[in-house]
């Protein structure tokens, strides 16, 4: 044990010697306090401690990286070892102007190199989703493995293929599927292999990532903004998406993959960095990459490498500097360079969808694009709140039949989709027609024809109404599903038929003054424009984006002309959208799973002091230590994540601040060394120092934990007397160093410090917590949590007038609740009906039941389908046995408002 130092010299040492230089992060301060004490600190074993705590911390769900500095570069040169290009770049300005260019060049083959696979994935995936969507009908004679397109491309005889295709066609539907296609039984056939596709994906995701499931976006812009979750941007997550998402597309649900390919882009470039020491151990590099990724999977997705930048910044970024915009370009460019090199589609178009017109607009027009940008932001507001409302029903009845509801929405989308011309046939494609021009173009089932006209604007309406219903209790389903393409679908179909009734108006009242731009001899209305218009109002509308949307509509066309009534349009939608809100549906879906983010588009005035919002109520530690019993009980509570160090327990002036994480690595570090008695004591400060002259204080006196209890404390300083049954304890180590684990200059502010200000310390820095210091004397603190928790009550409170909050709202829940009650009771009565029906219709030969135990569903259609919902992985039935379950299944019902002490898995810590 640690002799205490003389009680008299002729100069007296203070009490507390504050560090020289300050620290960044916890997770470095040691090397800074070795450096103050005047030993050489081992570079190497200084490495290994940095990169082993920083290797705990990325496997922690909600652990928030840093915004700038990595924990390497915080320690500078000289006190951890550098890479090759950082240790050139700091041997002279020579070496600089030989290395820098060195050091670019290496990062670009790293930004290449992640471009190129997602490039290579996407096309992949293309491919695949259009093998899946033909195989449904028919086969290639030559090769089974072509779809349609490879089929017949490059041909001589490609008219004939085209036929012998259809009538393999005929013949693989009349095998396989036991239906020939005049028959009342094909649709119903159709039905079922669409079945099989929804059935595979829901069972894949559900066993092996159920990260894989939905979009991802409002997930990663948490990562990207410093948050980690765990496997959320692993291997797993990435090959189960790339495999389940053409099997939900060709499944027919109303979902897209344009959303989805963000999420497996950024895994990629999570998985491929990682081979990399530099962005191993570097979360600023890390955050880069990520950026870069997100960019390069809109680029992508839409052949749009521009608007896959900007998209990232003004969407998914909210650090977003200048070399990070070069490098998001770069990546954009090399994963769409090799997309078009790829040619997946074998038209040399990026997408299917993507068109070129020749015809400029009229200023009489500006009206009715007016009218579209309204239905973007109308459609947005309405799809945003509804859909909301369908995903807290899920979450509340539907968690434990993911698989069940994913293969009967499925069946749901292909029955009431089939009658329509313009629902039958899959998104991307039906906007390849929607956006063509009548004149030079193929007439699909007389979409031009003129004496065909108002069936098809019937038949667009209905479409539109269908369509908008089907994304509302689609999105959200657990398999791979983005909402970008159904969108612009249905933004497509009222522009369509917006384009129509104009251009019947046109026809009606040909000589007008209302028409007089318009030219003799040449068409003055072209309805594929307004298709295209509306589709880029609608992806507007629900994602709250404005100048990404005209790029990459830009982009999509390559006319300079529609530019203009694109920002319309635009414009348009986002003034209406805002009046029922600023947020888009991936915001909002940041608030309904309850993550605690601050949005920096969000700008607030709330007027008080940071000291109204804060927590006065917390746990510190004493920096004269503590024993090692009282240390574990307070890390076995599970419910901080970090604790103030004080200098004395009574005034509570300020020391610093050791996370959780870095607390629990001291102990086990030590005990792997040296064996530890269990009355040890944790100093928090440098045994030889003054600190060691403070009274010890084997219990955090004066400690306050939220449950009110203050546990005693003592004064004694002698160490315990030592006898027969106390030598076993004491024979092993008696102290553990935590000082150099912990940050001696945490961030900290004056209590009168206005809560704006705070807000944007957490957006621009990071902290997982503000400590509030008053005089040196800690005051409180203040989390992401403690703000959010404000700003819903002060939002709630303006809502509802300043008066009656609590009645009005207590009422409307209630009522939420009684229908959400009826609705589930309604659906139960159903399945049993169908299920009943069902089995007594086939001899009991079809059974269609849930399963119990762990909530797993049992599908069994006949021989064909057996017990395919309770498939799980070894990893899934580790967790079973453990009594731990998965981050989507473990989610409680209601809403997070930030006030609760368990977010399953989802908490901030410092970056």
């Amino acid at each position: 044990m640690t002799s205490p130092s003389p009680p008299h010299s002729a100069n007296p040492v203070p009490r507390l010697r504050r560090p020289s230089r300050p620290s960044f992060s916890s997770r470095v301060s040691f090397a800074v306090s070795n450096a103050e004490q005047g030993r050489q600190s081992d570079n190497g074993a200084v490495a290994g401690i940095v990169e082993e705590i920083d290797e705990i911390k990325r496997y922690e769900t909600g652990f928030k990286m840093p915004p700038e500095k990595s924990s390497g570069e915080k320690l500078g040169a000289g006190r951890m070892p550098v890479s090759f290009d950082e240790e050139a770049a700091l041997d002279g300005d020579e070496r600089c102007n030989l290395v820098i260019p060195m050091i670019l060049g290496l990062a670009l083959i790293r930004i290449y190199n992640v471009g190129a696979a997602i490039g290579l994935n996407a096309a992949f995936l293309n491919i695949v989703t259009e093998w899946l969507s033909d195989i449904k009908l028919g086969y290639c004679s030559t090769a089974f493995y072509l779809n349609e397109n490879f089929c017949c491309w490059k041909e001589e005889n490609g008219e004939a293929m085209l036929e012998l295709f259809m009538a393999n066609k005929l013949s693989f539907v009349h095998s396989i599927l036991g239906a020939h296609p005049s028959s009342s039984l094909y649709a119903a056939s159709l039905t079922h292999v669409q079945l099989v596709f929804a059935l595979s994906s829901a069972s894949l995701v559900k066993s092996f990532a159920p990260y894989a499931a939905g979009s991802g976006i409002s997930e990663i812009k948490c990562i990207i903004a410093g948050f980690v979750m765990k496997g959320f941007l692993g291997f797993w997550t990435l090959l189960i998406k790339s495999i389940c998402l053409p099997l939900a597309i060709a499944s027919g649900l109303s979902v897209g993959k344009e959303g989805p390919s963000v999420h497996y882009a950024v895994c990629t470039g999570n998985v491929i960095s990682r081979f990399f020491e530099k962005y191993k151990r570097n979360a600023a590099k890390t955050r880069e990459i990520l950026s870069a990724c997100a960019a390069a999977g809109v680029a992508v997705a839409f052949g749009s490498p521009i608007g896959g930048v900007l998209f990232s910044l003004e969407e998914m970024s909210s650090y977003f500097p200048l070399k990070t915009m070069w490098r998001s370009y770069f990546c954009a460019l090399v994963a769409t360079a090799v997309l078009a090199a790829m040619n997946p589609f074998r038209t040399g178009q990026l997408v299917m969808f993507q068109v070129r017109y020749d015809r400029s607009w009229h200023f009489f027009e500006i009206i009715f694009y007016i009218v579209l940008g309204i239905f973007g932001g109308l459609y947005g507001a309405f799809v945003m709140k509804w859909n909301l409302r369908a995903q807290a029903f899920r979450k509340k009845y539907l968690t434990k039949y993911a698989i069940l509801e994913a293969t009967l929405l499925a069946g749901g989308t292909a029955i009431v989709c089939y009658p329509n011309m313009f629902l039958r046939i899959d998104m991307t494609e039906s906007m390849e027609i929607l956006f063509l021009e009548c004149e030079g173009a193929r007439d699909y089932n007389g979409l031009c024809e003129s004496n065909k006209r108002w069936r098809m604007v019937l038949s667009l309406a209905i479409a539109t109404i269908l369509r908008i219903f089907l994304v509302i209790i689609s999105y959200g389903c657990k398999v791979p599903a983005g909402i970008f393409v159904p969108s612009m679908a249905i933004g497509a179909s009222f522009g369509r038929m917006v384009g129509i009734l104009v251009q019947a108006l046109h026809e009606s009242f040909p000589n007008s003054s209302f028409f007089a731009s318009c030219q003799p001899d040449v068409p003055c209305i072209t309805p594929g424009t307004y298709a295209f218009l509306g589709a880029g109002a609608a992806l507007s509308g629900i994602m709250h984006i404005t100048v990404s949307v005209v790029v990459i509509m830009f982009e999509l066309t390559g006319a300079l002309t529609y530019i203009l009534p694109t920002m319309i349009v635009v414009g348009v939608t986002k003034a209406v959208g805002e009046r029922f809100g600023k947020s888009g549906i991936a915001d909002r879906m940041i608030w309904f799973n309850g993550f605690p983010f601050l949005d920096s588009k969000e700008e607030h005035t709330f007027g008080v002091p940071v000291s109204k919002v804060m927590t006065g109520e917390m746990t510190t530690l004493p920096a004269s230590g503590l024993d090692l019993r009282t240390v574990e009980n307070l890390l076995a509570e599970n419910k901080y994540q970090g604790f103030p160090i004080v200098e004395d327990l009574s005034q509570k002036v300020l020391v610093g601040y050791i996370g959780r994480t870095e607390l629990r690595y001291a102990i086990d570090r030590a005990r792997r060394e040296q064996a530890v008695s269990p009355n040890a004591r944790c100093f928090f400060t440098a045994p030889f120092s003054s600190a060691s002259t403070i009274t010890p204080n084997p219990g955090p006196a004066a400690t306050t934990t939220p449950a009110g209890n203050t546990p005693s404390s003592s004064s004694s300083t002698a160490p315990p007397p030592t006898s027969f049954d106390t030598l076993g304890p004491t024979s092993g180590q008696m102290s553990i160093d935590c000082s150099r684990y912990i940050d001696p200059t945490p961030l900290s502010v004056h209590p009168g410090l206005p809560l704006e200000t705070v807000m944007e310390l957490f957006k621009k820095m990071g902290p997982r917590v503000i400590l509030i210091e008053y005089r040196g004397h800690v005051k409180g603190l203040v989390t992401v949590k403690d703000v959010l928790k404000y700003q819903f009550k002060v939002e709630a409170l303006e809502h509802s007038g300043g008066h009656g909050t609590a009645s009005r709202d207590d009422s409307s829940l209630s009522f939420e609740n009684d229908a959400q009650e009826k609705l589930w009771a309604f659906l139960q009565l159903v399945g049993a009906w169908v299920a009943d029906h069902t089995s007594r219709l086939s001899g009991g030969r079809i059974t269609l039941g849930d399963g119990t135990g762990d909530g797993a569903q049992r599908l069994r259609l006949g021989s064909v389908l057996s017990a395919s919902a309770s498939v799980s992985s070894p990893l899934s039935q580790s967790r079973r046995r453990s009594g731990s379950s998965s981050p989507s299944t473990a989610r409680s019902s209601h809403m997070l408002d930030g006030t609760e002490n368990d977010d399953w898995g989802v908490e901030l810590t410092d970056r």
